[in-house]
């Protein structure tokens, strides 16, 4: 059930695991067929994330080999449905969600994991909805726990997680502590936060600690530069940490370091992983999010939006941590 008749797509293909510069344009590539249980979309912006940098590098778990068509993350328009849709979305739907390939005109997706773009939303305004804000949301609420005035520190708050978990802590009464650049501080600020700071000044555990008197909840996405902190500014026993990535490398934590020094709470959040192992919750987050964006809360998002072409630049930038809020790749200029 497929509406279009291009055969061949402009397309990222990663060509080996050294990183953004050994991404290249193709323009032949064959365009994909909609699988069991998969839409095929028309993509009308692909949303860049780190995980794209570590799939690069070929250090994200369970990422493709390559080479391998880059990008996961997409808004576009159902243009075929493959067997075995229950209920499928009407043929024109613009959605939004994951799946592989995304860095190119056409791309196939799962359709257990799409949402509609909002009514009146463009499709660049739709990305981040189930991946940066679904993740802002699952660390904030069923693993984070958050409450009404618990400080909750947001580390590296502005890139496209930061600022929606800003936003949604502010909203569930929570008084925001986050670190970014100092570029970037205005940014965050502009969000809600209650205090911003330099995420690499030396003495960020004991500036935290003498405004806090410790957090509740520390969401974490750094890794390496950031970890010890984190755990030294969470409340003994009661903070919570959940961690969802390691922008600047992994850090390490030993069951001696539990007993004996840090004794908050650490949880581990992939938003994928937590689709698939326990779907309900996943779709709660999900409905969630509707409501949010319903009320206003969630606002369309405002991307800096750049032609294909420039994805392996905007990827370098993005490793190198030149960027701010989220970044889409438009296929077709």
């Amino acid at each position: 059930m497929e509406t279009n008749e291009q055969q061949t797509v402009r397309a990222l293909v990663q060509r080996s695991h050294r990183g953004p510069e050994d991404m290249a344009l193709t323009t032949d590539r064959p365009r994909p067929a909609p699988g069991p249980g998969e839409y095929l979309i028309r993509v009308g912006a692909a949303g860049v994330n780190f995980a794209d940098v570590m799939q690069t590098h070929g250090t994200y778990g369970g990422g493709p080999r390559a080479p391998y068509v880059a990008g996961f993350e997409a808004a576009g328009e159902i243009v075929g449905i493959g067997p075995d849709v229950e209920s499928p979305l009407p043929l024109g739907t613009h959605v939004i969600g994951v799946g592989p390939g995304a860095f190119a005109q056409y791309m196939t997706m799962p359709t257990a994991g799409v949402l509609p773009v909002p009514s009146g939303w463009s499709d660049a305004e739709a990305l981040g909805l189930v991946l940066n804000w679904a993740t802002a949301l699952a660390a904030l609420k069923p693993l984070g726990d958050i409450k009404a005035g618990e400080v909750v520190l947001v580390q590296a708050a502005a890139g496209g997680v930061g600022q929606a978990a800003v936003r949604l802590a502010r909203h569930y009464g929570a008084r925001v502590i986050a670190t970014a650049s100092p570029a970037k501080h205005a940014t965050v600020k502009a969000l809600g936060a209650d205090e911003v700071l330099d995420s690499r000044r030396p003495d960020l555990a004991a500036e935290i600690t003498r405004l806090t008197g410790g957090v509740d909840l520390v969401l974490e996405s750094v890794g390496k530069a950031t970890f010890e902190t984190s755990l030294a500014v969470a409340k003994p026993f009661t903070g919570r940490v959940v961690v969802f990535g390691a922008a600047s490398g992994d850090a390490t934590v030993t069951t001696h370091d539990l007993v004996f020094t840090h004794h908050a709470q650490i949880r581990g959040l992939h938003i994928g992983a937590l689709a698939t192992a326990a779907p309900s919750l996943y779709r709660s987050l999900l409905a969630e999010l509707e409501a949010l964006i319903a009320q206003g809360v969630y606002p369309p998002g405002t991307p800096r939006v750049h032609p294909l072409a420039d994805g392996p630049e905007v990827l370098r930038h993005l490793e190198a941590g030149r960027t701010h809020g989220k970044h889409a790749l438009d296929p077709w200029r």
